[in-house]
């Protein structure tokens, strides 16, 4: 264990104490954040190159992928390195940056769904109004709303959870800085405040998913009021994606911070956190490539040989001028 009595940090407990368990950890780690970088860069790029796909609900996608691409880059590449060197020690500027750019991305993630249910509630339930209500000006001001939105909060609970007095050992039970656990550290009666923060946030993440579950029950009664099978199969291609994303990551996230920090953490506590910080970005690329036509359409059309050749001499000829 890392002699934390001289230094500022924290020790991060991760998954195992075996050193070949944690190079076995660090692989599959490894394996996982390359897909989750390859997928959402994927999207990132054919939603870029493809004049088709310049609509609100890519828009919107393409910075779900981003957002995906920043948020598992917050803790796995430091819980990869903290593996193979065989240190979990992480020091308090880094478990500073981390808990802020975790609440952060975190927060701007449920926004951004939010923001990706009722562009969806409006093509589908207001069809006739939609390139008037979601035009390109309001798609803007939503993302800098989404960002701006994820930077307060992380800003909130940084400045409040950094404030607070510690008087337990700088062990967190987690393979980087979980907030539930830090608290766990706090002398008592002295967290308060990040209870009233964490209410707060805990609200507007409610209201956010009230908010998406009003936009599907209209959708879904838009819906069942299609009579062409293939125009409803449509419909579904495009929300089942989302509607999936959005369950998986809010009821994961949601039960890891309402329940009560467990005095005697366990492999539950470390795949729950998982769940929500590691497996919905590397899936998100999947499910909405799988289920959405149009992207399945226009990824093909990528990646056939004719479409790079022409990509290729497009890019050659870039070089030269």
């Amino acid at each position: 264990m890392v002699n934390l009595t001289s230094k500022s940090g924290f020790l991060l407990m991760g998954f195992s104490d075996d050193h070949k368990l944690q190079v076995l950890h660090a692989l599959l780690f490894l394996v996982i954040y390359l897909l989750a970088l390859t997928g959402n860069l994927l999207i990132i790029t054919i939603i870029t190159l493809d004049h088709r796909l310049h609509s609100p609900m890519y828009y919107f996608l393409k910075h779900l992928s981003f957002l995906d691409l920043c948020f598992i880059s917050v803790t796995v590449p430091q819980s990869i390195a903290n593996s193979l060197m065989d240190s979990g020690y992480i020091s308090l500027g880094q478990c500073i940056l981390q808990v802020f750019f975790f609440i952060a991305l975190a927060s701007s993630e449920v926004a951004i769904l939010t923001v990706m249910s009722y562009d969806r509630y409006v093509a589908i339930c207001q069809p006739l109004q939609y390139e008037t209500i979601m035009n390109p000006s309001v798609c803007r001001r939503a993302v800098i709303a989404v960002w701006m939105a994820g930077a307060l909060s992380g800003l909130m609970h940084t400045t409040v959870n950094f404030s607070i007095p510690l008087c337990g050992e700088r062990v967190i039970h987690q393979f980087f800085c979980d907030v539930p656990q830090m608290l766990k550290l706090a002398c008592s009666y002295e967290f308060m405040n990040e209870i009233a923060v964490a209410a707060f946030t805990s609200s507007t993440a409610f209201i956010c998913l009230i908010s998406i579950v009003l936009s599907y029950i209209r959708i879904f009664s838009m819906v069942l009021r299609i009579p062409s099978a293939e125009g409803r199969t449509k419909v579904f291609s495009t929300c089942l994606p989302h509607l999936f994303v959005v369950t998986f990551f809010l009821s994961a996230a949601g039960f890891e911070f309402l329940r009560p920090p467990s005095d005697s953490p366990s492999a539950v506590d470390l795949m729950f956190s998982i769940f929500y910080t590691v497996i919905p970005p590397t899936l998100n690329p999947v499910i909405y490539s799988l289920r959405n036509e149009a992207m399945k359409a226009v990824l093909k059309k990528v990646l056939s040989k004719d479409e790079f050749s022409q990509r290729k001499m497009y890019f050659k000829a870039m070089f030269k001028l």
